[in-house]
């Protein structure tokens, strides 16, 4: 998934700040909340309206300029997929399951070739079929530069589609791409890709039909193959309103529960307010969920003193991680125990403290995060306790030909996200200095930190960093951070280390191969740690998202693979 704050070459869904507005894209609830007492496990039924109370606008809704369907935000209502996720609780709704194809794919023998049959009876909103060469000129549009937004991996992956400009330019579209008949499929690849699966699940892969197809237009009105559809889109995403697609039929998607009749959706508001109304819940509040607005400290202590408030609060996790990371390009940093060292004097309980305490971020030692379908293997390679093992760095920092310790510059962005903020970066200019390290901090406005970051001419030595993953599992979270032939020289680039290593090329060219998802897992367990042992980042912590609803909503689910509440699982009645 993408870094939040820039729309990048390997992004996340969707997401997000941590404690403020913006909360992914991006897994699962850690105590009784998402099944609690507010009505969750209540037997939900059809009808009512559900209220969407959000801070930013459902912009580009457009399944070729969405880079995920949100999670289970919105797009996900109107936008079915050859593969979705399982809407479940916790680490079951990490799996990929069938939506609009029978299965899952089936793979040919090196998962070069993946072959899809969809389901019969399928139809849009007017009533006419869904086939597969909407499926195809769909995936086709999203190439169009004028519709860009989407996520790269169809351009990586697909044989030849690495020049395509799109049908508006080329109709004779991508040969990859085979439609023998109208529930047929196939898609050729360059190399194996073991989780074509979960790419699958991308709004690309949404069907669009040719003859309804109004180019930078279809935005206003995208023809839906969910259980809902567009009535109203006012000022690009700003005012939503949704209903029934009466051509949807539940005989043919087992996941979206579509309980509401009708769908509202308000964005441009403070997040501080939205907060305020889900609290108060009255009038059309108490049927209302936010898909973008977590929690802060101050409202979380506040929530939790109350006990009607906090049995309304979605916790979950999604596949995120904050970290330090390390250019070994710029001195002293191409020392591995200088690396080391800061690793040994980070306090992380400091740093938990600034990103909001412990209900809202976990400490983390793995680059990977704590989730088995990540490939999770637990290790603590620089062992700095809670509070940092000062005594340990310091003894590095002599080996390493600086006795009397050293000042380095750490960069990070002015943005109060509580991420790669100024609260976060004092944290560790605090504990770095019982080590004998003095910190300068250098901050930059979120814009220009992100370009700076992001290019390997202008990148730091020192500096935070965040990833979340476009799927629940280790390839997209440890290829684009650590593969070698993902540096990019001329773009933005997220090889923070600019790690250029064969042995781990060449097994995350190994474990893709692999379609039993399981053992990829182990693997990629594995390679996060061997990686570690070279000390490029410092992992800080995974963050938890908390999101107050509404006291009539019912049946919230929270997965791990997006960690927030899925909006097509919700009842209001």
């Amino acid at each position: 998934m993408r870094q939040p704050s820039v729309i990048a070459r390997r992004v996340a869904a969707a997401s997000v700040s941590l404690v403020v507005a913006a909360g992914v894209a991006a897994c699962g609830p850690e105590d009784s909340d998402a099944k609690g007492s507010s009505g969750a496990d209540a037997t939900p039924h059809k009808g009512g309206t559900l209220s969407v109370l959000n801070a930013n606008p459902q912009k580009n809704l457009d399944p070729a300029r969405l880079y995920t369907s949100g999670g289970g935000n919105v797009p996900s209502l109107l936008f079915r997929t050859l593969t979705t996720r399982n809407r479940e609780n916790g680490a079951e709704g990490a799996k990929v399951v069938p939506d609009l194809a029978t299965d899952t794919g089936r793979p040919n023998k090196d998962a070069t070739v993946w072959t899809y049959t969809l389901k019969e009876g399928l139809k849009y909103e007017d009533g006419t079929p869904i086939t597969t060469a909407d499926i195809k000129y769909g995936i086709e549009r999203s190439f169009a530069p004028e519709l860009s937004g989407g996520a790269p991996y169809l351009r990586d992956w697909l044989v030849g589609a690495a020049g395509y400009q799109g049908p508006y330019k080329d109709p004779k579209g991508l040969a990859a791409i085979e439609t023998p008949d109208a529930r047929t499929i196939v898609f050729h690849l360059n190399k194996p890709e073991g989780e074509f699966p979960f790419l699958a699940t991308q709004t690309q892969f949404a069907p669009v039909p040719k003859a309804k197809d109004t180019g930078t237009k279809y935005v206003e009105h995208p023809v839906s193959s969910g259980p809902y559809k567009v009535v109203t889109n006012e000022n690009n995403g700003e005012h939503v309103v949704l209903e029934r697609n009466p051509n949807w039929s539940a005989a043919t998607d087992a996941e979206r529960k579509a309980y509401p009749d009708k769908i509202d959706v308000r964005s441009g508001l403070d997040s501080a307010v939205i907060n305020q109304r889900l609290s108060a819940s009255q009038g059309a509040d108490a049927a209302a969920v936010t898909t973008d607005t977590n929690l802060g400290p101050a409202e979380l202590a506040k929530v939790t003193g109350d006990k009607s408030l906090a049995s309304r609060v979605g916790t979950g996790h999604f596949g995120y991680t904050n970290y330090i990371a390390f250019n070994p390009k710029v001195k002293p940093f191409d020392d591995p125990k200088v690396r080391q060292a800061i690793a040994y004097a980070v306090d992380r309980s400091s740093v938990i403290n600034a990103a909001g305490g412990s209900a809202l971020a976990e400490a983390a030692t793995t680059y990977l995060p704590n989730q088995k379908s990540f490939g999770y293997t637990p290790y603590d390679l620089f062992p700095a306790g809670a509070t940092g093992n000062a005594a340990k760095a310091r003894e590095l920092l002599k080996e390493a030909g600086h006795p009397n310790g050293l000042t380095v510059t750490l960069t990070h962005s002015n943005d109060k996200n509580f991420e790669t903020s100024p609260e976060i970066a004092t944290a560790i200019q605090d504990a770095l200095k019982k080590a004998g390290i003095t910190v300068k901090l250098q901050g930059l406005e979120d814009n220009d930190y992100s370009d700076t970051i992001q290019s390997v001419k202008t990148e730091p030595g020192f500096f935070l960093a965040h990833w979340g993953a476009d799927w629940p599992s280790g390839g997209p979270f440890l290829a684009p951070i650590f593969d070698g032939r993902q540096i990019v020289k001329d773009g933005a680039n997220f090889n923070t280390a600019q790690l250029n290593d064969k042995a781990v090329n060449d097994e995350i060219d190994a474990i893709n191969k692999l379609t039993d998802l399981d053992a990829a897992a182990k693997r990629w367990g594995a390679l996060d740690k061997k990686i570690g042992e070279q000390a490029l980042t410092v992992p800080l912590f995974h963050p938890v998202y908390k999101r107050l609803y509404g006291k009539d909503i019912k049946n919230v689910v929270i997965s791990d693979w997006t960690g927030v509440l899925d909006i097509s699982q919700v009842a209001v009645k």
